[in-house]
């Protein structure tokens, strides 16, 4: 075998013309797939992150509080009691934390945004300020500073609030300064509160399009809201993965508490009001959901970007086998009096067949390892450079204003293995010819 590798490594060298252009050409395929699926990750954890920032915990435990049969408010009452129950029954439990919810329009000196409005108690949520991305002056204004704009710690404070930059333009207000909350209570009547602007963030695609951060005091003093109430329960796991898991054994939990529980439906709770307003039954009745439905709008953006990425993927890999069997065959055509020699001295067809297996394998390995090494530094380098995405649609799939890119070891890994596979078995045919060749027949060949 030791003998076929050094073969192997001379024919090769021998060829460098040859194994330069085709080495180049699966080292390019290689390079653009690992660049496609950097992209498809980037997108991915910008969907987790925005996700599990803005919109639900890795499981969200929410409901509808009914005082009438024809109207449904999206409140947890016994807000104590059910986090006890989740406390207590939650495997694999890093930290919960409690999230008011509302809906309004919000005014400024140069527009209003109909937007949601997310009550936070910093103090119980250990990974707000890490989480969330401050934008910087020059990234809001035109030849602003290279400064922060605000402080996300500030959300503590009573009125405050955390705009993202594209409703902080609509609303042409800056950090300091004021707007207005105007909303329905739940009683029908309109309220109003004045908050103050303590940070602009970085713009998190669709999701931060209809979200506005505020303290929660101010959510309940808006609403009219006691302390025993919340908007919903959003409980992180050390492994998100676990997601459906846990959400199933929470359900079972929360019933043996005594709580009544919805069906579960993979939408988000906004999808469900007109269903539960037509529903007849009153009180509180909880909602179960995992981070994936309460972003299903954007996880089926993401299912069909990964569509055409498999697509694609699958095109580049039948281009990378036709290019290598054409070349294999032109190489045995050339070498047929070659292997009629190996083949007269005694070498087996199984050993000429391995021969042309190790040198495509031995080709297809550093070919596509320079090509995933040269990709990886391509993604990480656009990933730096933090790249603007040139349309606002653009913006709102990549959940980001800039194009994200993110490298997984593994899967660089698993592309070598596959494209060093698919060159290997397309040169099986081609291989299987030339150790099938008659040496006789093969000595008296002449190109």
């Amino acid at each position: 075998m030791g003998v076929l590798f050094l073969i192997a490594i001379r024919n090769l060298v021998q060829a460098r013309r040859r194994t330069a252009l085709l080495s180049g050409a699966i080292g390019l395929v290689t390079a653009l797939l690992v660049l496609l699926l950097a992209m498809s990750q980037g997108i991915a954890d910008n969907l987790v992150r925005s996700a599990t920032t803005l919109s639900a915990g890795h499981v969200v435990v929410a409901g509808f509080y009914k005082p009438s049969p024809s109207q449904a408010i999206p409140l947890v009452t016994d807000a104590a009691k059910v986090r006890k129950v989740l406390e207590e029954s939650t495997p694999d439990l890093d930290f919960i934390i409690a999230r008011g919810r509302g809906w309004g329009k919000f005014v400024g000196p140069g527009g209003t945004v109909q937007s949601g409005f997310g009550g936070v108690t910093i103090a119980d949520e250990p990974r707000f300020v890490s989480t969330l991305q401050l934008a910087m002056q020059s990234e809001y204004k035109d030849g602003g500073k290279e400064e922060i704009l605000g402080d996300a710690s500030r959300i503590a404070e009573p009125g405050a609030a955390i705009l993202f930059v594209n409703q902080a333009k609509r609303l042409e207000v800056d950090v300091g300064e004021a707007i207005t909350f105007v909303t329905e209570t739940n009683d029908g009547r309109t309220n109003t509160i004045d908050l103050t602007v303590v940070a602009i963030a970085r713009d998190m695609g669709m999701l931060s399009s209809w979200a506005v951060l505020g303290n929660m005091d101010s959510l309940r003093t808006v609403y009219k809201l006691n302390d025993d109430t919340t908007g919903a329960f959003w409980v992180y796991l050390k492994d998100i993965d676990r997601a459906d898991e846990v959400m199933n054994s929470l359900r079972v939990s929360l019933a043996q508490a005594g709580f009544q529980l919805m069906d579960h439906q993979g939408d988000p709770f906004f999808f469900k009001f007109e269903e539960v307003g037509g529903e007849d039954w009153t009180g509180q009745k909880l909602d179960l959901t995992i981070w994936r439905d309460e972003v299903s709008f954007l996880v089926r953006i993401l299912d069909v970007f990964n569509v055409v990425s498999v697509f694609v993927a699958s095109v580049l890999l039948v281009i990378v086998a036709i290019g290598i069997i054409n070349t294999m065959f032109n190489i045995v055509r050339e070498r047929t009096r070659e292997i009629g020699t190996m083949r007269a001295i005694g070498i087996h067809r199984r050993r000429v067949l391995m021969l042309f297996l190790i040198e495509a394998t031995m080709l297809g390995l550093f070919a596509t390892t320079v090509g995933a090494l040269v990709g990886a530094a391509g993604a990480l380098g656009i990933d730096a450079a933090e790249i603007p995405a040139p349309i606002e649609a653009m913006k709102m799939i990549l959940l980001a204003d800039t194009i994200p890119m993110a490298v997984d070891p593994v899967t660089l890994a698993l592309v070598v293995v596959v494209l060093t596979a698919v060159t290997a078995l397309a040169a099986l045919w081609p291989a299987a010819l030339a150790a099938r060749l008659r040496p006789i027949v093969a000595l008296g060949h002449t190109a």
